[in-house]
């Protein structure tokens, strides 16, 4: 494995009431691994359990000391997020809450490509997550003092939920510092993620806390790039179709000459994500069934 995926440090404390538990999962895929978040304002909650891990168990365990821990959240459900919910919920006897199971907050474009066949990538959707409590957008909870506030940010996920606490937002997946964030049909939804990234640019925040990466210490800023950043792919794609119909391979194979071989079917989904959002506002057609295979035509040139 390579070494920038090695986590030098496995708890730190990214602001006041804050702990931060580093799960031992790096990847290409997690950065340094999954980051789980331990509040504590005299009652303990704990955000993103992280993946099925003994290790991390333990050191979930070790920092609670004991206490009562008052919820679990979970931002969302992929596999190096949720497993450990159950487990910890069951040690703690605290229930767990999420926006609802994997196909929670799907539009009905992603639930027909699921009907129809369409697979998941290598992302690793957690099929068995079941929240005990289904939080709905704005549902605020309270924590001792202060209140913690659920906002809902389809796109990563359709179940994706930022947390606010104070003037800190734990983003999840949705938004982090050391990648953008995967948008991966079926279960990633491009339209849902630009909406989710608008809706947050209305709020105020200090700092972002993702799921992988260290803190966003310029959430405006790091907003900005990515909503310019999927524009700018956007512009690219338009171009390449403005003449010719092609579909989501073809399109990837003309505007991805620089990266590896293997990484072209995750392009070719990230291009895919596009091409439903395209759709989904009338700027472009697919020539039969929506599916990576059909061509596609600019109805606005």
């Amino acid at each position: 494995m390579s070494s920038k995926y090695v986590a030098r440090k496995n708890i730190t404390k990214p602001a006041k009431n804050i702990i931060c538990i580093l799960a031992p999962n790096p990847s290409p895929m997690t950065f340094k691994g999954t980051n789980t978040y331990i509040i504590d304002d005299g009652e303990l909650a704990i955000i993103d359990p992280g993946p099925s891990n003994k290790e991390h168990f333990g050191n979930i365990l070790e920092k609670i000391s004991g206490r009562p821990v008052k919820y679990i959240f979970l931002t969302h459900s992929h596999i190096d997020h949720s497993p450990l919910a159950d487990k910890l919920s069951a040690e703690l006897n605290t229930p767990i809450y999420g926006y609802g199971p994997s196909d929670a907050g799907l539009s009905s474009t992603m639930l027909s490509l699921i009907k129809n066949g369409y697979k998941s990538g290598a992302e690793g959707i957690d099929y068995q997550f079941k929240p005990d409590h289904l939080i709905k957008n704005n549902e605020r909870f309270k924590l001792n003092d202060t209140v913690i506030s659920a906002i809902h940010t389809p796109g990563h996920m359709g179940n994706h939920i930022c947390f606010q606490y104070d003037k800190i937002l734990f983003s999840g997946d949705h938004v982090m510092g050391w990648a953008t964030s995967m948008v991966s049909p079926p279960y990633g939804d491009l339209t849902q993620f630009m909406a989710s990234c608008r809706l947050l640019q209305t709020k105020e925040f200090d700092l972002f806390l993702p799921g992988h990466g260290d803190p966003v210490k310029n959430p405006s800023e790091r907003l900005n790039f990515l909503i310019n950043h999927r524009l700018d792919r956007e512009r690219q794609i338009k171009e390449t179709i403005k003449n010719t119909p092609l579909n989501s391979l073809e399109i990837t194979e003309i505007i991805y000459t620089e990266i590896d071989n293997s990484l072209i079917p995750a392009a070719t989904r990230n291009v895919f994500a596009h091409l439903i959002d395209l759709n989904e506002r009338g700027i472009i057609e697919f020539d039969g069934e929506i599916s990576e295979r059909s061509k596609v035509n600019l109805l606005h040139k």
